[in-house]
């Protein structure tokens, strides 16, 4: 039933890129929480067949920077929610890209950032599989949510960095995540 790939092919690609939604895990290497986050609104990029990168949204937590910071592990899931079944797993090591670098200049052209981003996710993809998704229900897209677009605008762009200082500075085990300015 599933299958291993040696890259990233064309074929993935192009299923990869109908998808809405992913989902990104990772974990700290002591005892901890586990994380699992959900991603979507045009957020993912495929760079090579073996680098993948993301738009990381500020959100309530930081839990895939502390976590990346912590080992560099994390897994991208995407699982088709229309069409035939089908799930296919990234699974390699991640790099918390950070405003102003001399990477988050190169790659910022080729992503799809909003005012919300604080941090490029480049994965380097070691392992591509994928299985059958029999067990994902059919769920048809109605539309991207803007909301955090909303949040933006109401808590206003100038005071982001002083959020990402208190609400993304640790994750929820305390791990330390990136100095955000």
């Amino acid at each position: 039933m599933g299958k291993i790939y040696n890259e990233i092919t064309s074929e993935l690609t192009s299923w990869v890129q109908k998808q809405h939604v992913f989902f990104v895990a990772t974990a700290p290497s002591a005892a901890g929480h586990i994380n699992c986050s959900p991603k979507g609104l045009d957020s993912l990029r495929i760079l090579t067949p073996q680098t993948v990168a993301y738009a990381d949204l500020t959100g309530s937590g930081a839990e895939t920077i502390a976590h990346i910071r912590d080992n560099g592990r994390i897994v991208l899931m995407f699982c088709a929610f229309e069409g035939p079944p089908k799930i296919v797993r990234f699974h390699g090591t991640g790099e918390t890209v950070l405003p102003g670098t001399t990477l988050w200049k190169e790659l910022a052209p080729k992503m799809h950032l909003k005012p919300s981003t604080r941090a490029i996710i480049l994965i380097h993809v070691s392992r591509i599989s994928d299985s059958c998704g029999y067990g994902v229900p059919i769920m048809p897209f109605v539309e991207d949510r803007d909301v955090i677009d909303r949040w933006v605008e109401t808590k206003g762009i100038e005071n982001l960095s002083a959020y990402r200082r208190e609400k993304n500075a640790r994750s929820i085990d305390g791990l330390p995540t990136a100095e955000f300015e």
